[in-house]
């Protein structure tokens, strides 16, 4: 049973009232609990590049506006609403846009003013907020809440690209296009399960540094270097076994899965825009080449948030280098904005008062 009522609790929190405008921030009403529902306050969540398509609306017109963002955040429960039995209030939990075990709960719908605020079963860009408990994993006390931030999108993603989609195994080549966040993290566990070469190609000279830093063996800066010409240089006349295409746009789709050898497999893990279309030769399609989709590369979160951090803990890999200095929610599109021109590589809102 819910201890309050709608009226009784606000949150301040960011929202999407017009694409391809700034996020309003403002305070709203907390719903109260539903079943299978869990209250959090939020105390770290990134920023994703899937917010920013949220935003310039690339999957086309947005029919729920206003509502609310973010998908991957560090949390400690406040509440549970009635059913729930995975978490209790004081746990220290990672929310997450897979779905894991518990059930799916109602989407919750907030209040601003006498006007509707939508929000999907996990939303991260507030100071509290109603989550299906499906969407948290508990996680020990003692993990940073920026750091298990990015264990609810980039890294558990990572880890199900690299492992369940490409199959990646030790000795095979990988080129990773796209080293923001995503692409960095891919590159931890290809060197991880020992890929070599790993090649980066981003537009960012940062990012690049830092994709070298975590285990590329070759780094491409796209803006000033031949990309072509550079892969097969540093292939030594070997194929790619594997590409990782990040972006989504269509001129790079088409330039991974061209380099990609004829028996090698091209992931496709950016989400292109609704009008972006693709073309490519199917012919190798038939002869061993694969080329495909990932959605959130079939991510597991209950069992692979506590095995990745169990090899974070062993030193395997180490995602520090992905963070940036908090910015605090007031700032969220400041935040936005250096994302946007590549200043930081996963930003960082500290969502309470003060922080930041």
């Amino acid at each position: 049973m819910s201890l309050f009522t709608s009226s009784d609790m606000k949150t301040k929190a960011a929202i999407l009232v017009q694409q391809k405008k700034p996020l309003v921030i403002t305070d709203i009403e907390v719903p109260a609990l539903k079943a299978h529902q869990v209250l959090v306050r939020i105390e770290a969540a990134g920023v994703c590049g899937s917010q920013i398509g949220e935003i310039d609306g690339v999957k086309g017109p947005d029919r729920f506006l206003p509502h609310l963002l973010g998908h991957e955040a560090g949390a400690v429960v406040v509440e549970t609403g009635p059913g729930v039995k995975k978490v209790k209030a004081g746990d220290h939990v990672v929310l997450h846009w897979k779905p894991s075990a518990g059930r799916d709960a109602a989407t919750p719908v907030y209040r601003w003013g006498r006007r509707r605020v939508n929000a999907g079963r996990v939303t991260a860009f507030q100071e509290l907020s109603v989550v299906s408990e499906n969407r948290v994993t508990r996680i020990p006390r003692n993990v940073p809440f920026t750091t298990a931030a990015l264990y609810g999108c980039a890294l558990l993603t990572a880890w199900g690209v690299v492992t369940r989609d490409a199959r990646l195994k030790r000795g095979e080549s990988l080129l990773v296009l796209g080293a923001g966040t995503l692409g960095l993290s891919e590159i931890m566990f290809a060197k991880m399960i020992g890929a070599s070469p790993i090649i980066a190609v981003d537009l960012y000279a940062g990012k690049l540094r830092v994709a070298k830093e975590l285990g590329a063996t070759h780094v491409i800066h796209s803006r000033t270097q031949n990309t072509h010409r550079l892969i097969q240089r540093d292939l030594k006349g070997r194929t790619l076994d594997v590409v990782f295409e990040n972006t989504g746009r269509r001129d790079v789709i088409e330039l991974g899965y061209e380099l990609c050898g004829p028996k090698g497999r091209t992931i496709l893990v950016g989400v292109p825009g609704y009008r972006e279309k693709a073309s490519i030769d199917t012919l190798p399609l038939h002869f061993g080449k694969a080329l495909t989709g990932s959605f959130g590369g079939d991510a597991r979160p209950d069992k692979d948030i506590p095995y990745l951090l169990s090899c974070q803990r062993k030193k395997a890999f180490d995602p520090t280098s992905l963070l940036s200095e908090p910015y605090s929610l007031d700032r969220i599109n400041d935040a936005i904005l250096d994302l946007r021109r590549g200043r930081v590589i996963r930003p960082v809102i500290a969502c309470q008062t003060g922080g930041g």
